[in-house]
């Protein structure tokens, strides 16, 4: 198992102890990845539809996971504390290739944190990970806040730089 904290804003300015979250992984003998979310709840508004698979989840509170393999191919996996998810594939920066894939994914809000875990199954994942790096995204309007595990270069958050995250375990 493997601990990560999103500990920055996008811009590489550090986030108060409080406003943190924490990720595990675990790789599974068979190829999957179990991935452990806790975070703290900011009680956003939640998405109008049930829990399960949903487009455009960026829009709420969430948490990402980006797995880049050797090909540039990557995963985007997003996660949110009330049961919400949306898993896509893409071959480029924002060329998605496969969205809104199917995952057991649970979720659970307790007071002002939430934790969240799911398994990515391994043929989701692309082949031979090389970079990953992982977000979180919270509160609305000018309150909006992008948090990462590894701060990314440009005027605005903008997630989708993989040749610019770090290397993969």
């Amino acid at each position: 198992m493997t601990s990560y904290c999103i500990a920055y804003l996008w811009d590489g300015s550090p986030v108060p102890k409080e406003d943190q979250v924490t990720i595990e992984l675990v790789s599974q003998d068979n190829g999957d990845l179990l991935c452990s979310i806790h975070a703290p709840f900011y009680n956003d508004p939640a998405p109008k539809k049930p829990a399960g698979s949903m487009w455009e989840l960026w829009n709420h509170e969430v948490v990402e996971c980006f797995f880049v393999g050797k090909n540039g191919h990557y995963l985007e996996a997003e996660f949110g504390p009330h049961g919400h998810y949306l898993i896509l594939k893409l071959d480029a920066p924002r060329s998605i290739i496969q969205r809104e894939l199917s995952v057991r994914y649970q979720a659970t809000i307790e007071k002002d944190y939430w934790t969240g875990t799911v398994t990515i199954p391994s043929h989701y994942l692309p082949d031979s990970i090389e970079r990953f790096n992982l977000f979180s995204i919270h509160g609305t309007g000018s309150q909006r806040s992008y948090q990462c595990y590894s701060a990314l270069p440009g005027e605005k958050p903008d997630f989708h730089q993989p040749h610019r995250f770090p290397s993969y375990p």
